[in-house]
Formats: structure tokens, sequence, C-alpha cells
């Protein structure tokens, strides 16, 4: 049972700890991973949120929790870039839709982050694939309704 807590922990890890990193580290280390270039229909590529520091942060903050936890640092670490490559393919997802960067797009900004990575859950650790729905759809809803409620308390820059 306790598995499946360190396994949302860590989705928390990666979505969070980029956000976190920005406020700490303020504009350091923090350019965008599409270097500012402009896709063939003149939208960014993945948009100036997506930041090599969030990779890292995001990354490195799932192999520390997953290494102190003993799933092990290459775990956590592959977890939480799993997460990430992800949200940056929602990201240009987004951008292919005429969103701008930062917009919400319920269910693309939050499934396919948690479900990728629980998917490689269930095939590293042997988790159930009951409890890594249940978890993806916990991550699902907890995104949507406590994104406002950070950003009220000036932890987020957008409410989603």
């Amino acid at each position: 049972m306790l598995i499946y807590l360190e396994l949302f922990v860590m989705l928390v890890l990666a979505n969070g700890a980029p956000v976190v990193a920005s406020r700490v580290l303020k504009g350091h280390w923090g350019e965008p991973v599409d270097g500012g270039r402009l896709w063939k229909d003149g939208r960014p590529i993945l948009g100036a949120s997506k930041t090599w520091r969030g990779l890292v942060s995001g990354s490195l903050s799932c192999a520390l929790f997953s290494l102190i936890t003993g799933l092990g640092f290459i775990f956590g670490f592959l977890f939480g870039l799993l997460g990430l490559l992800v949200d940056l393919i929602s990201s240009f997802t987004k951008r292919r839709l005429g969103l701008q960067s930062s917009s919400r797009a319920l269910v693309l900004d939050q499934v396919p982050e948690a479900a990728l990575p629980m998917v490689m859950a269930v095939f590293w650790l042997g988790v159930g694939w009951g409890p890594s729905v249940l978890i993806v759809v916990f991550f699902t809803l907890s995104n949507i309704f406590f994104s406002p409620l950070l950003y009220r308390l000036g932890i987020r820059r957008q409410p989603h």
C-alpha cells in the first residue's frame, strides 16, 4: 500500500518541483527547452514555461525521493523524466491547437504525464493496473482542485 503513496508523491514531485525551482532559482537555468524557436505554424514549439531547469529539477526530485524510499535512483529519475517528457508532448500538442503557454487543457494537462510513468511502474515494479489507474485519476483530480489553491497562496503563477 505504501508503494502507491510513494508513486503518487513522485508524480506530484515531477509536476511540482519545476514550479518550486522556478521560484527559488528565479531566472537562473530558465532557458526554454525549445530554445524559443517557432514551429512551421509560427507558434512556439513548446513555450517559454518548459525549461531545462524544470526537466532537471523534476527528474532529480523524483530520483532522490525514490532513492530515499528504496525504489532506486535510476527508477525515480526515469519515472520523473518520463512524466516531464510526456508533459512536453502535451505542450507541443497545445501549441498546435492554438493554446498559449501555461493555458489550461483539462485531461491533456494531467492524464498523460501521470499515466505513462505509472505504466513504467507497472512493468518495472510489478504494481497492479487497477491501483495505477486510481493513482492517475487521483493525481488528475488533485491537480485540478489544488492548483487554484496553490495559485491563491502565491506558489503557482497560473490558477491551473
